[in-house]
């Protein structure tokens, strides 16, 4: 992608984050000389990104023209996760116009996830959310190359190794597209619209089929060298624990994630030392981290001390990573978020307990915001961001 003017983008961005504003008060905010915004904002009307939004409130004098982003623009963002699709169309303030959540496995392979992307993309384009799409944006779970747009040996993705999935995206639809992997995409969804809003430095912890962390730095994404930074997962927390799925033993995510939560729920339900999961297991024929939040929420002595080891674990590898990089928030988010406060609570305490104090004084650690639209939040601010560059 050619280098493009930060200004320039940052004009187009105040304009999604803020609605529609003076000329006037536009170039105080850019600081930008008025003939030049002036002239930027004809060009970005003629590209159709910009248009006038009627006059100003009057002040007593004459009354200002607003300019705000084309009604008309239309970002899709979507968030792969391993069991499921998530789906919006945006417009340029990046307000959800349709909206499409349904279970998928990702072990089914590019083609066949990415169809079904395209089909719930042009339905919503059947029905009436868009004419053409300026960008996409999408998260996968799994290591992704940044720069090349393609996920790279993802553990719990077969098939997808070197997938080009942004160039078909781009073929599909006519547009730019952009991939990232789901926890960048979900930081960057709370850093625009949630709890982390305008906090520069903070990790993004997402627990759910997966472990991994976004990572904030002076106010951007850090992805490390080849884009894999942040991948938490499969740090070793027990050298004779369970294989996990990138082959190695005893990584954080084979010992605490939705799958291993379940694991040890089924486990405790059979040696019926857990009621709770016994009579779901009886009655269901299997149990979730799920009803691991429910036992817990009724007391079930077992469920909480699942959770609490589970928090243990993620809490000890925290601590080194605040030791490390010293960040102003943590936040929690993933699927197993609904374990709530009984998670946040230990994890809460190993990071304090076992960072340093400094690191630790003014450190909340707190629940996502934004929730299961966290990564879609984030899939639409990078598809926006990356047609605000072609814009330039």
């Amino acid at each position: 992608m050619r280098t493009v003017d930060p200004l320039h983008v940052q004009l187009l961005r105040t304009l999604r984050d803020e609605g529609a504003v003076s000329r006037a008060e536009l170039g105080d905010r850019l600081q930008m000389p008025r003939p030049r915004l002036l002239a930027e904002l004809e060009r970005l009307v003629n590209l159709g990104y910009v248009a006038e939004a009627g006059l100003a409130a009057s002040r007593g004098g004459r009354r200002s023209t607003l300019v705000e982003l084309s009604p008309h623009l239309r970002f899709a963002a979507v968030d792969l996760g391993a069991s499921s699709i998530d789906v919006e169309v945006v417009n340029g303030r990046l307000e959800p116009v349709a909206a499409y959540t349904e279970p998928a496995d990702i072990r089914s392979g590019p083609k066949v996830t990415l169809q079904r992307v395209n089909e719930l993309l042009h339905k919503a384009r059947v029905d009436g959310a868009y004419e053409r799409l300026d960008a996409i944006g999408i998260g996968v779970p799994g290591p992704v190359s940044f720069r090349d747009g393609v996920p790279v040996s993802p553990p719990i993705m077969p098939g997808w190794d070197r997938f080009p999935v942004r160039e078909l995206l781009t073929r599909e639809h006519g547009c730019p597209a952009v991939v990232d992997n789901d926890v960048n995409i979900m930081a960057i969804g709370e850093r625009h619209g949630g709890v982390a809003h305008s906090v520069d430095d903070f990790l993004f912890i997402k627990i759910g089929t997966g472990i991994g962390c976004g990572i904030y730095l002076n106010g951007e994404v850090y992805r490390g060298t080849d884009g894999c930074a942040g991948d938490i997962g499969h740090i070793q927390v027990d050298p004779n624990g369970p294989m996990c799925s990138c082959g190695n033993l005893g990584c954080l995510e084979a010992v605490f994630s939705g799958a291993a939560l379940a694991r040890a729920a089924t486990a405790a339900a059979r040696a019926e030392v857990s009621p709770a999961l016994a009579e779901r297991l009886a009655a269901r024929g299997a149990v979730t981290a799920l009803d691991v939040a429910q036992g817990a929420v009724e007391g079930d002595v077992t469920c909480i001390q699942l959770i609490r080891d589970g928090g243990r674990r993620v809490g000890s590898v925290l601590a080194g990573l605040v030791s490390f990089t010293n960040p102003s928030m943590i936040v929690i988010g993933g699927g197993l978020a609904q374990l709530g406060h009984i998670l946040l609570a230990e994890i809460r305490s190993v990071v304090y307990r076992r960072s340093l104090p400094l690191a630790t004084g003014n450190l909340p650690v707190v629940l996502s915001e934004l929730g299961p639209r966290a990564g879609v939040a984030g899939a639409a601010v990078l598809a926006s961001d990356l047609a605000f560059g072609e814009a330039a």
